[in-house]
């Protein structure tokens, strides 16, 4: 805790115009609604500046928790007191690359990316024209519906790597990307700044078409009109969470006011002052009622973050073509 505030006063002596938000209440941040405060919520301007905070933390041996929506995550009731987090919101550089590709910041959502992909006439980001999340945190677990996810359409990823302040580009290959996983989500120390999306030229009309009946197919079956994080649980091997979910008679049940959803079961939602202790109830009560009447366990998609989370300053070293770093790469 000492290092924390000292490397906040520090911060805010290095960047006096930077937007910190001290003891920020989390469920203003985060899909479900749901968190207590946050010690320390920085809002940088520009990946410089999102650079600078890093390097400080790194000389008070912190790393920093990067934000982005905050779509597919639950944060505790009782705040996040050891944790230094950096929202992406406000890296929102979105344009056409000279080669035709599109170049993307982290904290561009993706119905804004799909829909600049749609004006521009290229086509294969339209399943993520109805997915909440940003750029960063769709890369991050790789992000998909309705048949496509980022993997088919991503080109490269520049992330900056905390342990050696490094900034890397990985091609699509080093990311790998699996179902809802990637390079990111299984290796610590990795910041995802921007993303090159690599799409086919394509009608702008019937782009737009496939694009309004994926949403119509989104709002008709999800509880769109409910706070969630989402899809609960990953879909597991051959089978489907949602149908498992309401095979075993749990679609309505309630913990608290954390609720399976009565119009998609693959789905909870916060009915009304849920805390995270009622979603995580009810998500441990899910997985064992699935399981004793299926044998299949359930894997949660949503982060589930404790009281006490905090990051090291340590991870294996980023395999990629060094953009920038402060020393030579080990392969």
């Amino acid at each position: 805790m000492e290092n924390l505030e000292k490397a906040i006063a520090e911060i805010k002596q290095a960047l006096p115009g930077l937007t910190l938000l001290e003891q920020e209440p989390l469920a203003a941040h985060c899909s479900f609604r749901i968190g207590g405060p946050a010690r320390a919520l920085a809002v940088p301007q520009d990946v410089s500046s999102l650079a600078r905070i890093c390097s400080i933390l790194k000389e008070h041996q912190l790393a920093p928790f990067l934000l982005g929506n905050g779509t597919n995550i639950l944060f505790p009731d009782e705040g996040l007191q050891e944790l230094f987090l950096i929202s992406t919101e406000k890296l929102q550089k979105l344009f056409l690359l000279p080669d035709g590709a599109i170049y993307a910041e982290a904290g561009v959502s993706l119905s804004r990316l799909a829909s600049f992909a749609q004006q521009n006439g290229l086509q294969g980001l339209e399943f993520a024209s109805g997915i909440p999340g940003s750029v960063g945190g769709g890369v991050f677990i790789n992000a998909g519906a309705y048949g496509g996810e980022l993997k088919d359409v991503i080109e490269s990823v520049v992330c900056l790597y905390a342990p050696d302040q490094g900034l890397y580009e990985l091609s699509k290959e080093q990311c790998a990307f699996s179902y809802r996983k990637s390079y990111f989500s299984t290796h610590g120390g990795c910041m995802i700044l921007s993303a090159v999306f690599r799409l086919q030229p394509g009608d702008r009309e019937e782009i737009a078409a496939k694009m309004r009946e994926l949403n119509e197919k989104r709002r008709a079956k999800q509880p769109l009109e409910l706070p969630s994080a989402g899809s609960t649980f990953k879909r597991p091997e051959g089978h489907f969470a949602g149908a498992l979910i309401e095979q075993a008679g749990l679609k309505g049940f309630t913990v608290g006011g954390a609720q399976v959803s009565e119009k998609h079961a693959g789905f909870v939602v916060n009915v009304g002052g849920a805390t995270s202790h009622d979603v995580y109830d009810l998500m441990l009560h899910v997985r064992k009622t699935v399981y004793e009447n299926s044998g299949v366990v359930l894997e949660p998609e949503v982060i589930i973050l404790a009281p006490d989370y905090k990051l090291e300053d340590k991870g294996p070293r980023v395999h990629g073509n060094i953009v920038t770093v402060n020393g030579p790469a080990e392969e």
